[in-house]
């Protein structure tokens, strides 16, 4: 048993040698070969097939007394069944079980709940534990050569989780909607480790409104000096650092500039090796991808995509130093069949590897590396390739040898005021070649000597300047707090990041509360500061580690946090009304964008549809039905004003470091502007704008309807700009259409288009069953290609 298809499709694969063959049962692929005498079938699982749920009469929560919910026990529920019937009758004839899930806790349970359902059918049946972290040949057929027990611990401690999470989440969820009215589709989702986590967002958003900035003052002087005939210019900053008075930066200037010609009293010269990073674990690595530009959670997605294809080993691990069975010449030896050949002979040449280490050595899986050289034939898609790049360089820089930089030190004195000087110059770039995520800034200083002379070049500079807020974290950074506070796993912190985004606690690229995530700290805090707080969150999680490692009883685990959540609801209840009456007002305050434009006497609120779709309608409905389409994605605020053409409310609209600013009024002359594309042909009295239709999605028709139904489809990504530009090939409109991830093109709307047609004719076939024909050589048209951008 694997933990998903796709492992089961590579370890079948690779253990048949490619001579597997594809049956069904009940539903549910198996793979199937002949080894030796046996005859073995290899079932892919889909994660989890076994989840942890209360009993129907529990989950209704107008009834239900959330004080019987704390100590109910919950009970497995089968979630895919046709999983659950293929493993019963396939255990009905097998003579052994061998779980090849990912080895870690979620992975032991997920093989442990699926044993359960096979020894149903066959309780008896002999049952041991293939572990590997990465699914290539050796890999596999070494961890099948040399199999294990189960280690049940392991498996306990994550379903302790389950059972802690599961009553955690649904009590205070339960208890925060209800006490502020938010039920059905609106109900407030808070967790466990949801709540800390989401306190530290908070808790840096106040740093930033509270912080007081303070003005300061800084001297710099530049000095010059020939070498080898060539005048070279060099900075100088005052000792003293920021000077927070302004009279005494004043005064030390006045000094300063007292002559023209400065002595130097101290240089120092010397090299300094810089050692290579250390090798990635899963928060350095979501923390690196999070500073070229992928979220925590898409990070680790396209990491899980490039394990279960077998190019990188399993990204879910604390180990920062590879273990002595790893052969890390053969590794380079592999990335010889790919792109980075050249950097990966370059390495083997080294007389000798000694890689860099960092400080958690564990014993489950490696550091993250490449397991195999692949080019772009094999990882297609753009953002799985950085990733991989990602880790193929960070593995050549822990192999690489030092850096060495040529550093520098000079202090040197006008009229007593005494300047230092720093140089930085990068000798021998060592690791950081093969790494260009880090940076190494040059800093000029030529070779001075005591006592030396040297002319100023122009006057000494006093720069005015004020204190700056700490910035927000970045989602890699937050990470990193949480790792440091014991909030989450390896395996849960980006989960629970994606979760506060989901629930819309958290907005942004660097992650800041929304007003509902704040009034949900703020409220607690007030009333129940122990849900906020890290520490509660992780003394459980160290009670987690215990059972795996047997120095706990999962039993008194489980005990022991449903008495701390008994006394956390206890305080809860007594302040109810408080809490419920804070969250309710933070967000009416959050949804409310301005007085309705019809009936003048509403507020225009932001709804969520039963298909959960955003939009813009009046709180008076139904007397008033007043609505208008928002954007599906991004951030909505409020405009501090209204609109200045038509007088109706004007919301911000933010999205991946987009923000506009425009009038809700479809009808308003401004918003006209913006999204007019043409005259409507077909009826030749409309206008062809870009509109949105009941569920968000956007597409351009024409004002005339119903009397007119022409429409054209619109990408529901990135920015459309209008062209008056007509399609040379059908006559009909064409948009400029902007995303970040590619480069801009020019789109025709007609979806019948002859140019397109015949550009789908090429590309029909591919990949498919059946050999698409040959098609005719189609005309090119500029308005379906990629175009350069201005």
């Amino acid at each position: 048993m694997t933990e998903k298809f796709n492992a089961a499709i590579r370890i079948a694969t690779i253990l048949s040698d490619g001579k597997s063959k594809r049956t069904s049962v009940e539903g549910t692929t198996v793979f199937e070969f002949p080894q030796n005498a046996d005859r073995v079938q290899v079932v892919g699982l889909r994660g989890h097939i076994i989840n942890l749920d209360y009993p129907e009469s529990l989950n209704d929560w107008s009834r239900v007394d959330l004080k019987e919910l704390v100590w109910a026990e919950p009970q497995k529920v089968v979630t895919a069944g046709k999983i659950g019937a293929a493993l019963k009758q396939l255990a009905s004839e097998a003579d052994e079980v061998i779980i090849a899930t990912d080895f870690d806790r979620e992975g032991e349970l997920i093989g442990v709940e699926a044993l359960e359902l096979i020894r149903e059918a066959r309780p008896e049946i002999r049952v041991r534990r293939a572990r590997f972290s990465a699914l290539t040949k050796w890999d596999i057929e070494a961890a099948f050569a040399n199999l294990v027990e189960v280690d049940y611990p392991l498996a306990w401690s994550a379903e302790s989780r389950q059972s802690v999470d599961l009553a955690w989440g649904a009590v205070l969820t339960r208890f925060l909607s209800i006490a502020s009215n938010q039920l059905g589709r609106d109900y407030l989702s808070v967790g466990r480790v949801q709540s800390p986590t989401l306190a530290l967002v908070v808790d840096r958003e106040r740093e930033i409104e509270n912080f007081v900035p303070q003005d300061y003052w800084t001297l710099s002087a530049r000095f010059h000096k020939e070498v080898e005939g060539k005048p070279i210019e060099f900075e100088t900053h005052h000792e003293h650092g920021p000077f927070w008075a302004r009279r005494e930066a004043e005064a030390a200037l006045a000094e300063a500039e007292r002559t023209s010609r400065g002595l130097v009293k101290e240089y120092i010269q010397n090299e300094r090796e810089e050692r290579p990073p250390p090798p990635f674990n899963t928060t350095m690595f979501v923390a690196e991808a999070n500073r070229i530009g992928f979220g925590a959670a898409q990070a680790m997605k396209l990491a899980e995509d490039l394990y279960q294809s077998g190019f990188i080993s399993y990204p879910r691990t604390d180990n920062t130093v590879y273990p002595s069975t790893i052969n890390l010449r053969s590794v380079l030896e592999k990335l010889r069949d790919s792109p980075f050949a050249e950097e990966a002979q370059r390495l083997l040449g080294q007389e000798r590897i000694v890689p860099s280490r960092g400080r958690t050595q564990a014993t489950d899986h490696p550091p993250i590396y490449p397991v195999q050289g692949v080019g772009r034939d094999k990882v297609k898609r753009q953002d799985h390739w950085r990733i991989y790049e990602l880790v193929v360089r960070r593995f050549f820089a822990t192999v690489a040898p030092n850096a060495v930089a040529e550093v520098a030190e000079a202090k040197i004195d006008l009229s007593g005021q005494v300047f230092l000087a720093e140089g930085y110059h990068l000798k021998e770039p060592g690791w950081r070649t093969y790494y260009p995520y880090w940076t190494a800034r040059e800093a000029i200083l030529p070779p001075l000597a005591v006592d030396e002379s040297l002319d100023r070049a122009g006057p000494v500079s006093l720069r005015e300047d004020r204190t700056q807020p700490p910035p927000r974290h970045s989602e890699g950074s937050l990470i990193q707090e949480m790792e440091r506070l014991g909030l989450g796993t390896k395996s849960t912190r980006h989960e629970i990041i994606k979760k506060l985004y989901d629930r819309k606690f958290i907005e942004g690229k660097y992650p800041r509360p929304t007003t509902s995530g704040r009034a949900v700290i703020e409220a607690l805090e007030d009333h129940a500061q122990r849900i906020t707080q890290p520490e509660m969150t992780a003394h459980l999680e160290a009670d987690m580690e215990g059972i795996a490692t047997g120095v706990r009883a999962r039993e008194d685990v489980v005990r022991e946090s449903q008495q701390m959540l008994s006394e956390v609801l206890e305080t809860l209840e007594a302040n109810r009304e408080a809490i419920g009456q804070e969250v309710e007002a933070a967000l009416r305050e959050q949804n409310y964008i301005g007085k309705c434009n019809v009936c003048k006497e509403g507020n225009l609120t932001v709804i969520r549809s039963r298909r959960g779709n955003r939009f813009l309608g009046c709180d008076r409905y139904p007397a008033c039905r007043n609505t208008h389409p928002l954007p599906q994605m991004g951030i909505i605020q409020s405009a501090a004003e209204n609109c200045p053409e038509c007088g109706a409310p004007m919301i911000i609209h933010t999205d991946r470091g987009r923000t506009t600013t425009y009038c809700v009024a479809s009808d308003c002359p401004t918003v006209r502007e913006k999204n007019f594309i043409g005259r409507c042909e077909k009826c030749g009295d409309g206008e062809l704008t870009i509109r949105h239709g009941t569920y968000g999605k956007r597409f351009v028709g024409c004002s005339s309807y119903p009397k007119c139904d022409n429409s054209y489809p619109l990408p529901q990504r990135g920015l459309i700009v209008p062209t008056d530009q007509r399609c040379n090939a059908c006559g009909h409109p064409v948009i400029r259409v902007i995303m970040r991830e590619r480069r801009p093109w020019v789109l025709c709307l007609n979806m019948k288009c002859p140019a397109k047609d015949g550009k789908r004719r090429k590309t029909k076939g591919k990949g498919g069953a059946k050999k698409a024909a040959r098609p005719r050589k189609a005309k090119p048209v500029p308005v379906v290609a990629d175009v350069p951008t201005g």
